[in-house]
C-alpha cells in the first residue's frame, strides 16, 4: 500500500474546506490593493492594505465577517486560484493550482507560522493602511525602472506652480 499523502500535496479538488482554508501561508501579500490600467489591462500591485489587514500579523483582523465591512473582497475558491493574475508567485493557493509543492518556509512544510515573515514573503513593515495612504497610484511597486511621471500642467495656471 502506498503512502498516503499530506492534504497539502494532494489536488485542490479534493481538499475539505477547513484543509482550504489552512493552505494560507499568512503572507498578507492578497490582502493589498492592485490598480488596473484602464488601457492595457495590466494590474499593478501597491503597498497598500485592506483596512481589515493587521499590519503586526498580516492577517484579517474579521476574517470571518470581512465580506460585511470590505463587499468586493475575493472569496478566493479552487477554480479561482487558477485564474487571478494577481496573486503573488509565492501562494500556496497559486502554487497547489498549478500542481507545485509548497516552498520550504511554509509553514505546513515547516511547522513555523512565522517562517513565512523571517523569509521576507509577508506584507510585515512593508505595507501602510488604506486608512491613511492617501491615493493608491502614490503606492504604486513598480518592477525594475521607476516610470517616469510627466508633468502636465493646466492651462489655466499658465506655467506657475501651486
Amino acid at each position: 500500500m502506498g503512502e498516503v499523502k499530506p492534504f497539502w500535496e494532494q489536488p485542490l479538488s479534493t481538499l475539505k474546506r477547513d484543509e482550504w482554508e489552512a493552505l494560507c501561508d499568512g503572507c498578507g501579500q492578497c490582502c493589498l490593493h492592485k490598480v488596473e490600467d484602464d488601457d492595457t489591462g495590466d494590474i499593478y500591485h501597491t503597498n497598500v492594505a485592506c483596512k481589515l489587514l493587521d499590519l503586526r500579523s498580516a492577517r484579517c483582523s474579521d476574517y470571518k465577517n470581512r465580506r460585511n465591512f470590505v463587499p468586493d473582497c475575493v472569496r478566493l475558491t479552487p477554480r479561482l486560484a487558477h485564474t487571478l493574475p494577481w496573486l503573488p508567485d509565492s501562494c500556496a493557493y497559486r502554487l497547489r493550482a498549478e500542481d507545485l509543492p509548497l516552498p520550504e518556509w511554509h509553514y505546513l512544510v515547516c511547522g513555523d507560522r512565522d517562517a513565512v515573515h523571517r523569509a521576507g514573503f509577508s506584507v510585515i513593515g512593508k505595507a501602510i493602511s488604506e486608512e491613511i495612504a492617501g491615493p493608491l497610484h502614490q503606492h504604486i511597486i513598480w518592477e525594475g525602472e521607476p516610470m517616469e511621471i510627466e508633468v502636465v500642467e493646466d492651462e489655466e495656471d499658465n506655467g506657475r506652480s501651486a
